[in-house]
């Protein structure tokens, strides 16, 4: 079974600019896509699970969001890295959603689709839903990054974030689990 790192997209991956839907705005955070690079050569798979409620209220359409993530992949192969799967939940919050974090349901559909040993495996955001979703999945560490929205989230929530590491972004993160995977 895979090990793989779990990666929420916007404040996390790229910058979270405001219901974001173009792909001439995506902005990837310093330093992001060489630390996935070194995380895909240590043999990790990477996911990316993002919550896009912009959809579910009616600012952008699941093919912007598409456009999106095709420019995202794009970039990312430039810079030698590829993602496994992408997982969206575009449901607003108030409506049903199968796998809207911090539901763990995306996390459970990787484990079957790739095999990948959840046990063994991070989630990495920025907002505590993100968190709860690896949490509830049974990952080995969710990790803040305090880029996006994890300074608020570790200045308000900060009893509720249990033993998460907290990083200042995403490049740290990825040293934190190759060190942890190397120990």
């Amino acid at each position: 079974m895979k090990r793989a790192i779990f990666l929420d997209r916007d404040g996390t991956l790229i910058f979270d600019k405001e219901y974001l839907h173009k792909p001439e705005e995506v902005e990837f955070c310093p330093g992001s896509i060489a630390a996935l690079r070194r995380a895909l050569e240590a043999g990790f798979a990477l996911i990316m699970v993002t919550n896009q409620s912009g959809v579910g209220r009616g600012y952008f359409t699941l093919e912007d969001v598409h456009r999106v993530h095709e420019y995202i992949e794009k970039e990312l192969a430039r810079g030698g890295v590829t993602l496994k799967g992408i997982y969206i939940a575009p449901e607003a919050p108030e409506l049903p959603s199968r796998g809207r974090k911090p539901s763990p349901q995306f996390l459970f559909d990787a484990r079957d689709e790739f095999g990948i040993d959840l046990a063994r495996s991070y989630m990495v955001g920025d907002k505590m839903s993100d968190l709860q979703c690896g949490w509830n999945a049974g990952v080995d560490k969710s990790i803040l990054v305090r880029t996006g929205e994890g300074l608020k989230t570790e200045a308000k929530q900060r009893e509720q974030l249990r033993d998460a590491p907290i990083v200042e972004d995403l490049a740290q993160a990825i040293d934190l689990i190759l060190e942890r995977y190397r120990a």
